[in-house]
């Protein structure tokens, strides 16, 4: 039985939200100012939805969060600041979420540890290297978040290419 849910992107504005859902996605990815849409199959089991939206537009979230089993929040390492809006917002809401260092031209910047401490995550929160232009460092993220969020919700058992 294939099953299909849906991922949330956020971060500010530049982030890389685009850029990394076209990178994965299995269809031209829809973009609108406010959205971007794209869909990849994890396996023959598993389709992911990709709704991405920037933090200019923290107004549409409940709508486009509504379903989502997770988000991936995008930080620009250089402008941890834009980040602070789509962090507060999944935290307060439960939503499982993973940080992903988008590495813009080679610019690794901060490490996960110095950008966990600056935003004040938890030990709990994948901060992770990516790549939003790579399709396998993309890819490799999406799988992190679904395993961190069926962690979260205590239902965690591998899918086909999700397991170890």
């Amino acid at each position: 039985m294939r099953r299909s849910t849906k991922i949330v992107l956020a971060g500010g504005c530049g982030a890389g939200k685009t850029t990394f859902a076209s990178a994965v996605s299995e269809i031209p990815p829809l973009t609108a100012e406010n959205t971007d849409f794209g869909r990849i199959s994890l396996d023959t089991e598993l389709v992911l939805y990709l709704f991405g939206t920037p933090s200019r537009f923290w107004f549409t979230w409940d709508d486009i969060s509504g379903g989502a089993i997770g988000a991936v929040v995008l930080v620009d390492t250089r402008r941890l600041a834009d980040c602070f809006a789509a962090i507060d917002y999944f935290e307060h809401r439960g939503l499982p979420f993973v940080v992903a260092l988008n590495h813009f031209d080679g610019h690794r910047g901060r490490t996960a540890e110095q950008v966990r401490q600056a935003l004040r995550l938890g030990p709990l929160v994948p901060v992770l290297d990516c790549d939003a232009r790579d399709r396998e460092s993309v890819r490799d993220t999406l799988i992190d978040l679904v395993r961190h969020a069926m962690r979260c919700q205590g239902a965690f058992q591998p899918v086909g290419a999700l397991s170890d």
